[in-house]
């Protein structure tokens, strides 16, 4: 998942647009990192 996908879906929670910059950055990144550890178990199902 790229990092502006993860922002896509975020931004869809008003909790997002109360983190500082700092911790969205964060949020995004453990987000994505996250949605491919769950992808890459998923595909080798």
């Amino acid at each position: 998942m790229t990092k502006l996908e993860a922002i896509e879906i975020l931004s869809l929670s008003p909790i997002y647009f109360r983190l500082t910059p700092g911790q969205r950055e964060e949020l995004v990144m453990e987000y994505c990192k996250d949605f491919d550890v769950i992808s890459e178990k998923r595909d080798k199902k």
